[in-house]
């Protein structure tokens, strides 16, 4: 895991739910595009299921992180995008068996109108700091 220089709450600003205000890291940057429940023959998982798209969802994160030689340990942020905020608590606990939940990222959550194509409802990009 990159040196994490800062994470956590600066002052002034309210503890994150789930999430840290600020992670500061040094080192070789990966970048995972947006990740939706998607196999790999390109169909989508879990039509009309959230959970089973958040699920399939972390394991893309999980797949494009080991690619670049990262892990969810080495994750300070989240950007988090769907078409449903309501189901934001059970994407955390999908997310939180995949990262330190003592040590949370960074976390952006959007609601969106629509995601690339019907029936996705999830969709997640991550920004990791591995130190080479």
């Amino acid at each position: 895991m990159a040196p994490r220089e800062y994470q956590g709450k600066p002052d002034g600003l309210v503890a994150g739910n789930g999430y840290s205000q600020v992670v500061s890291a040094t080192g070789r940057l990966v970048a995972v595009a947006g990740q939706v429940a998607m196999d790999e023959q390109g169909e989508l998982v879990g039509e009309g299921d959230p959970r089973a798209q958040a699920e399939r969802v972390f394991e893309n994160v999980r797949l494009a992180l080991t690619a670049a030689g990262a892990s969810f340990a080495d994750v300070v942020k989240f950007g988090v995008y769907t078409t449903d905020i309501s189901i934001l608590p059970m994407v955390r606990e999908v997310r939180d068996r995949y990262v330190d939940t003592s040590n949370p990222p960074a976390s952006t959550a959007v609601q969106v109108g629509a995601l690339f194509r019907p029936g996705y409802v999830l969709e997640i990009e991550a920004y990791a700091v591995v130190d080479d």
